[in-house]
């Protein structure tokens, strides 16, 4: 997902395309030399384009991981904010108010998601 990707192709000798992130795909006549409605009608009346053996993807390379945007490391951060500060604030409303219930059932739950969502992010590709 986070990775360089280069792909070359032979869609209308377009040779490599170095795709970063989240990639933005084109469609029509100019990228892939034809509709994207008349590829699903000859997909669902199982007839083979005539150049079907001509349009496919040669090769996939991945050269590196692509670095976190610094952006979403802050966003990231002031979400952890928030979470702690939910924490601190289920704690004293309980403490408070004496709700008969321990301030862990709410925020144990939250903090468990919130490291899985974290470590995810630092740690999936």
């Amino acid at each position: 997902m986070g990775d360089h990707v280069a792909v070359r192709d032979n869609f209308a000798g377009s040779g490599a395309v170095a795709c970063t992130g989240a990639c933005a795909l084109q469609f029509g006549a100019d990228r892939y030399g034809g509709s994207v409605f008349s590829n699903l009608l000859q997909l669902i009346s199982r007839r083979s384009p005539p150049s079907y053996d001509l349009e496919f993807v040669r090769e996939v390379r991945v050269t590196r991981r692509a670095p976190r945007s610094a952006k979403s490391k802050r966003l990231m951060l002031a979400g952890w904010i928030l979470i702690a500060l939910k924490c601190w604030l289920v704690a004293w409303a309980v403490g408070h108010y004496n709700v008969p219930v321990n301030p862990l059932w709410v925020t144990l739950p939250t903090v468990i998601f919130a490291g899985v969502c974290t470590l995810m992010y630092f740690l999936g590709e």
